[in-house]
């Protein structure tokens, strides 16, 4: 399975957040699965990359040859796939997984998250989408999106297109074990 992670790029993280990127990383590989992100060399992206690694698994990192030229990419990806602009590099992380994690992260982290979860609505992305909730760190994100179903502005059944988990470990089991999502159901993205 390949599990596309993102995470924030930022250096000047919490120790919790970078050991959870850590871990999950090398959860990802014991467990025989090959971790998919941005190929960052730094903060919680460059640590899931390390993570993995050190347990011996795998690294796919999809980056923009803009972040290439500022030197931004992580040196030890197992490969990386260099695409022309963003939205190719999200469209190829899509493409690849097989689930999605967002550990925490700026706007960066949180618009792959919240357009992964769109694509799933619509239809485009029937896997696991898994919010690691690493200290408390997404729960404004999830009452706001338990605020657009109370506002009838999303259907209750969407409440069901993520997981939360509070370690990494359950963000993995829930990546092997949450069920593709029904194609059916896209017909109520509408209201």
């Amino acid at each position: 399975m390949n599990i596309c992670v993102y995470a924030a790029s930022s250096g000047l993280v919490s120790d919790a957040f970078s050991t959870a990127a850590r871990t999950l990383g090398a959860v990802i590989a014991q467990r025989g699965h090959t971790l998919i992100n941005g190929a960052g060399r730094t903060g919680l992206m460059a640590a899931a990359t390390d993570g993995a690694l050190a347990a011996g698994g795998k690294a796919i990192g999809v980056i923009p040859q803009f972040m290439i030229d500022h030197g931004w990419q992580h040196s030890r990806m197992t490969r990386l796939i260099v695409t022309p602009d963003m939205h190719s590099r999200k469209e190829k992380m899509a493409e690849l997984a097989d689930a999605c994690i967002a550990l925490p992260g700026g706007v960066g982290t949180l618009e792959e998250l919240l357009e992964i979860i769109t694509w799933k609505q619509l239809g485009l992305f029937p896997n696991p989408i898994v919010v690691l909730n690493v200290g408390g760190y997404f729960e404004p994100l999830l009452q706001q999106l338990s605020r657009a179903v109370d506002e009838h502005l999303m259907r209750p059944l969407h409440k069901d297109l993520w997981c939360v988990a509070a370690d990494p470990a359950a963000a993995v089991t829930l990546c092997e074990q949450t069920p593709q999502w029904n194609p059916a159901l896209t017909k109520f993205a509408a209201m």
